[in-house]
């Protein structure tokens, strides 16, 4: 009895070991890397919290191809059919003064966009001929397009830039300009974008 008492716990010791052994290796097979971050964002969730959730304030959509800081991105500020109800002379966005990315007329666009969906992606079908004006302090975008944007389709303000190199959600304001008599812009939305 004794023998087979001792057969039974030494099986036991192997067991263990065989198993201890099996998870180090398995251990060591585990990617070490860290997941790979996100490569592009839209709109963020469906749901939004805001402290003062008033009614004037607007969220537009928008497709930003990088979230991380000082990395190379393009955005998107999206102009959809539902989002204005009269063709738009000038466009101005404004930028928060915290956002700390050099933007240059140069590096702006604007488009005729093409929405994507699940399987597309959203894509510049045609460029519009446009000036930009950007002020010395980096707060405002003017964009006066060589013939007014028209109420149908989807257009869309594109910049090509480095992403700021401080964390945080940063809120672009669109106002735009109706042709007409009175030279008043009107708000159209806001985006709101997320920086990691």
């Amino acid at each position: 009895m004794t023998r087979s008492l001792f057969q039974f716990t030494s099986r036991r010791a192997g067991f263990a070991a065989a198993l201890l052994a099996g998870s180090i290796g398995t251990a060591a097979l585990l990617p070490t890397t860290a997941p790979q971050a996100v490569q592009a964002q839209n709109t963020p969730s469906l749901l939004e919290f805001r402290w003062d959730g008033s009614k004037d304030y607007k969220k537009l959509y928008y497709v930003q191809s990088s979230t991380q800081q000082l990395e190379r991105a393009e955005y998107f500020f999206m102009l959809r059919p539902k989002d204005r109800k009269t063709a738009i002379l000038k466009l101005s966005i404004t930028v928060p003064s915290y956002f700390n990315a050099r933007i240059q007329p140069k590096n702006l666009s604007l488009c005729k966009m093409k929405l994507g969906g699940v399987l597309s992606r959203s894509r510049c079908k045609e460029v519009l001929p446009a000036v930009f004006e950007v002020n010395e302090k980096q707060t405002a975008i003017e964009v006066f397009p060589d013939s007014p944007i028209p109420t149908g389709g989807t257009y869309a303000v594109v910049m090509n830039i480095f992403n700021p190199n401080s964390q945080g959600m940063y809120q672009f304001n669109a106002l735009a300009q109706a042709p007409g008599d009175v030279p008043v812009a009107g708000y159209l939305g806001s985006w709101l974008i997320d920086i990691d």
